[in-house]
């Protein structure tokens, strides 16, 4: 025992930084995992404890105030129901920040449904006025319990009693009105009614909400709301963020495993005479493995405890959604099995990796026999030694050294083809850290691609206007077209659309006219620009297992529209369940359709927040405007997760780097006899190994990017198909900077090998007798 770890502590003096590089890779790569299982952890037990305490609806329908929806309760399949509730829509505003809301009377706390109240109190008789808001909706308005919100244009204020809590979707400016809770005297002109059904299994939701829409009538329903849609919201960029995180941290994995694999196997040619030395002097074979093993155990738990450790101590003061998903993930339920799982899975990972390695090392026989080189780099029993690297020299490399092209050049190149095997293998294991980083920064290029041109992804307006009942038409638009940075306004709706089968509700969206279209951003097919033409997401073509040139009849209220989907667009909104069309298109159907919002498109160069300011104010509390929410902001976090991703992926690159150019000055020390015999110059062996190490460098760089931009192209296409945006949003990096990153590589390479390399080529000669010997 003294022995070994005599040798193992030798052995770790010899190579400190390789330790270091392998403990800091492993903490890189766990922390990684560990935060993937954090997001994970986040995007879905939150809601998911909120839908279990507050017994939360599996289905919300709402219907007109004249719905007998009393008949629901006794429909197969619902176990009880939340409400019905009267229901009004209204504005809400507070500190300069208005939102629209749906009032819900309740007039008592519902068993069903149930708000968890998180600050404040519930709805109570000593305060008709008080009103409790949805957690979201909340924040939104930067509202807490005690604070007056005033209803615009109606002379009435409400004031905040309590913020709660719901399983239900959550508010978004311009899209989708917040919840607030309120006595039915607080809601004196209804305008619709609500109804929760809590089923006993949830897996018949759709069959349900079909029956439900039988026994109401289609013109009777309005919207139908699920669990499935609501949980979607909940989980939101959390789990893409978790995801991407997972994806590159087992892909860092498996680069770290194959990088130590490669060091030890590395290790053991360079080592063979010690290891006979060991053998010779009564180590057995099971001993010199665990050597290897026990080493590099040792370096990837102390790597993996690090990782736990910091994720543990400084985890939740991480920036932004990590810190605050970790945060959150310390306290639910399985942590400490995640915390404790996820680091030994990693370890034993390595481990396995490790003796497949060592295992090697103990097959080497006490007593190193002679190891020639035959024409090709094979070892050939009995053979003489070859006195060139990588064996005898190729037709090609002859002619090459017949031109007069450098000799270092030739047989540096030489090298790498004369070790085919070698060569491949060390070029497989460089070029996946590579083909990650060209997947990371492909990752990176799309976000950017999405705040730069979010025209490209289905975004061309940058604010969305709501105008009031006493604002007509001809004066919203007088009003947007005299603001100076207004480069368009397009007239639209949204409305709540049955599916066929009336097993769902979506988006029906009608934006532009005929004559001034609304740019959609099109992936698939072409505009709709002809009479009851559309195009439509890919959540609602999933949905429906719709196929461009597909016709489709939805029904709104009591009014079909048949539609001709001609196009696919990306949809960031709604996850994708959207069909676009014209407005003229829907009022040619129902003429009593009227705009009720407006896309405003922005000149270059235009400030949306002061542009919404002075449209706010030019509309005197008449105009509701609201900058349009893209997506990538939530996914900002994820810009700081490539880095750090990218970081740990260049030093598993860095530890494969060293260990090929450790190899290769050891497999030169056994030929510079023969080079310096031959007339060449320290200078030129050195660049004999520089030049080997760049050709190996280069292959591998071409490798990872020729493999990792069509790999990045389908990932992150398959994450907007699976979301409902939808393909055509990926980005590949420039071809400058894929360049860039290729000459880094190769130029890094070539810097790290000189050195040692110099070294090598000024040995002196009994040293190099020693090393062949």
């Amino acid at each position: 025992m003294r022995a070994t770890l005599r040798w193992a502590h030798s052995d770790l003096r010899t190579h400190r930084g390789e330790a270091l590089f392998l403990v800091l890779a492993t903490a890189g790569i766990v922390l990684s995992l560990l935060l993937a299982t954090a997001l994970f952890g986040y995007a879905t037990n939150p809601w998911q404890r909120v839908f279990a305490e507050s017994r939360g609806a599996h289905v919300w329908i709402h219907t007109s105030e004249s719905a007998k929806v009393g008949r629901l309760t006794g429909l197969d399949g619902v176990d009880s129901v939340a409400g019905p509730y009267a229901t009004a829509s209204a504005t809400l505003a507070s500190r300069g920040t208005r939102a629209a809301v749906e009032l819900r009377a309740t007039p008592d706390r519902p068993t069903v449904g149930r708000p968890l109240i998180t600050s404040g109190r519930w709805l109570n008789d000593r305060t008709p006025d008080g009103v409790v808001l949805e957690s979201s909706l909340a924040r939104a308005l930067l509202a807490e319990p005690g604070d007056t919100l005033t209803l615009p244009g109606t002379g009435h204020a409400v004031t905040v009693l309590g913020v709660a809590d719901a399983a239900e979707p959550r508010y978004h400016a311009g899209e989708r009105p917040g919840l607030v809770w309120a006595l039915p005297s607080a809601v004196p002109h209804p305008t619709g009614r609500v109804i929760g059904l809590r089923l006993t299994d949830p897996a018949d939701t759709d069959y349900v909400v079909q029956r439900a829409v039988t026994v109401l009538g289609a013109g009777a329903v309005g919207e139908v709301s699920t669990w499935q849609q609501a949980r979607s919201e909940a989980q939101g960029d959390y789990r893409l963020l978790g995801q991407v995180l997972g994806l590159f941290g087992l892909g860092a994995l498996i680069a770290a495993g194959l990088a130590v694999h490669g060091a030890i196997a590395t290790r053991i040619r360079g080592h063979l005479r010690d290891i006979s030395v060991l053998k010779a002097i009564g180590f057995t074979p099971g001993q010199v493995v665990r050597i290897f093993l026990s080493q590099h155990l040792a370096y990837a738990l102390l790597g993996a405890v690090s990782a736990a450790a910091l994720t543990e101590t400084l985890g939740s003061s991480f920036p932004g959604r990590l810190g605050d998903a970790v945060a959150v993930r310390q306290g639910l339920p399985g942590y400490t099995a995640a915390l404790f799982a996820v680091p030994v899975g990693a370890v034993l990972f390595i481990g396995a990796t490790t003796g497949l390695a060592a295992w090697r090392a103990g097959r080497v026989p006490p007593v190193p026999g002679v190891r020639p080189v035959g024409a090709r780099g094979e070892r050939v029993p009995g053979g003489r030694a070859a006195s060139l690297p990588g064996g005898q020299l190729s037709a090609l490399s002859r002619r090459a050294l017949a031109t007069r092209l450098s000799p270092a050049l030739v047989l540096g190149w030489h090298t790498v083809v004369g070790r085919r095997l070698r060569s491949v293998t060390t070029v497989a294991r460089l070029a996946l850290p590579l083909l990650l980083i060209v997947v990371a920064m492909s990752a990176w290029t799309t976000i950017d691609r999405f705040h730069s041109s979010p025209e490209r992804i289905g975004l061309p307006a940058a604010l969305t206007v709501h105008a009031n009942d006493g604002l007509s038409e001809r004066g919203t638009r007088a009003l947007l077209d005299r603001d100076p940075q207004v480069a368009a306004a397009y007239p639209g709706l949204e409305v709540a659309a049955l599916v066929p089968g009336q097993t769902a509700t979506i988006a029906l969206r009608g934006l532009g006219t005929r004559e001034d279209p609304y740019p959609y951003a099109l992936a698939e097919g072409r505009p709709a620009r002809g009479d009851d033409e559309a195009v439509a997401g890919q959540g609602l073509l999933d949905l429906l297992n719709l196929r461009i040139g597909d016709w489709v009849r939805l029904t709104v209220g009591d009014q079909p529209q048949i539609l001709h989907i001609v196009g696919r667009s990306i949809e960031p909104e709604n996850a994708g369940r959207v069909v676009s069309t014209s407005l003229d298109t829907l009022r040619q159907n129902d003429p009593r359709l009227t705009p009720t919002l407006y896309q405003v498109r922005l000149r270059p160069g235009a400030d949306p927040a002061a542009v919404a300011a002075r449209l706010a104010a030019a509309g005197h509390g008449r105009l509701d405007v609201h900058a349009v929410t893209n997506p990538a902001d939530g996914l900002s976090p994820l810009r700081g997760v490539v880095a750090g991703l990218i970081a740990v992926l260049a030093l598993i690159g860095l530890i494969e780097l060293l260990t090929a150019i450790g190899g290769t000055v050891r497999e030169g020390e056994r030929d510079l006899l023969a080079l310096k015999a031959i007339g060449l110059s320290p200078r030129q062996i050195t660049a004999i190994t520089v030049t080997a190490t760049g050709c190996t460098t280069l292959a591998a760089a071409l490798a990872g990017t020729a493999l990792g931009t069509p790999l990045a192209h389908w990932l992150i296409n398959a994450q907007g198909r699976s979301s409902g945006i939808g393909s055509g949003i990926a980005q590949a990096p420039s071809p400058l900077l894929l360049v860039l990153l290729g000459a880094a590589a190769v130029l890094g390479a070539t810097g790290l090998a000189a050195l040692p390399a110099a070294r090598a080529a000024r040995r002196r000669l009994a040293d190099t007798l020693s090393a062949v010997a």
